[in-house]
C-alpha cells in the first residue's frame, strides 16, 4: 500500500504543479485600435506588460501578428473594420486559437446617420455565442467604447457603450462572465487622440491598457 499511497501524492503533486503552471490565453479583438498602426499605438504591449509584471502568466492568441519590445505578439485586431466583419472573422479565428478571455472592443467605424446601434449589439452576442461554443468557460470583457471628437460620426459611441453595458448584465453568468469594461470615462479625445481625433496617442493606449488591467488583474493574478 505504500507505493500506492506515494504515487497518489506524486500524483497529487503533479496537479498541484500544473494548475499553478496555467497560462491564461487571452484574445485582444477589434479594429485599428486594437491593432495599432504606424502612425498611432495601441493598449497590448503595455497591458501585457502590466500584467507579467504582475506576475501573471498569460500570452496573447489569435490569427494576426505584428511586432513588439516583447516579440511578435498574436491579436485579432482588423484596421478600418466594423463590428459586422468581427462578427463574421473572428469566431472561425476563435475555434483555431481558443481562449480564457477575450477583449472586445469593436464599436467604431459606423456611421451615426444610419443607426448602427442594434446591429453593432447583435454582432456582439453573435461573436459571444461563438466563442462560448468553442470554449463553454470563456469569460468576456467587453469594452465600454472610448469617445471620439470627430463627430457627428462617432456620435452614437455614447449611447453605444450604455446599450453594450446593458447587454453585458442580460448575457452575463457566474460560469459564462461577460463584464463591462469602462474605456470612456477619463477618455478625453481632445487629449487622448492623435490629430484625427479617433484613434489613441501614447497616453490615450496607457489609459486603454490601464482599464483593460484593472479587470484583468483579479482574474488572472498568481
Amino acid at each position: 500500500m505504500k507505493w500506492l499511497t506515494l504515487l497518489c501524492g506524486l500524483l497529487a503533486c503533479f496537479a498541484t504543479l500544473h494548475a499553478e503552471e496555467k497560462v491564461w490565453r487571452i484574445m485582444p479583438v477589434g479594429d485599428s485600435l486594437t491593432e495599432g498602426g504606424s502612425k498611432f499605438p495601441h493598449y497590448r504591449n503595455s497591458l501585457l506588460k502590466k500584467l507579467r509584471d504582475a506576475g501573471a502568466k498569460v500570452e496573447y492568441v489569435g490569427t494576426r501578428r505584428s511586432g513588439s519590445p516583447m516579440g511578435p505578439l498574436a491579436h485579432e485586431g482588423y484596421g478600418g473594420k466594423n463590428s459586422r466583419f468581427l462578427a463574421q472573422t473572428v469566431p472561425g479565428s476563435f475555434a483555431k486559437h481558443p481562449a480564457d478571455i477575450v477583449l472586445l472592443h469593436a464599436c467604431h467605424n459606423h456611421f451615426a446617420d444610419i443607426n448602427p446601434i442594434p446591429g453593432i449589439v447583435a454582432d456582439h452576442e453573435s461573436m459571444i455565442a461563438a466563442f462560448r461554443k468553442v470554449n463553454p468557460n470563456v469569460m468576456v470583457l467587453v469594452a465600454k467604447p472610448i469617445t471620439s471628437a470627430k463627430l457627428p460620426k462617432y456620435s452614437y459611441l455614447p449611447p453605444l457603450g450604455e446599450a453594450l453595458a446593458q447587454m453585458a448584465k442580460r448575457l452575463h453568468t457566474e460560469k459564462q462572465p461577460v463584464i463591462i469594461v469602462d474605456q470612456a470615462t477619463g477618455f478625453d479625445p481632445q487629449k487622448d487622440t492623435i490629430a484625427d481625433l479617433v484613434h489613441p496617442n501614447e497616453q490615450g493606449a496607457e489609459k486603454m491598457a490601464q482599464r483593460w488591467f484593472e479587470a484583468l488583474k483579479p482574474v488572472v493574478k498568481p
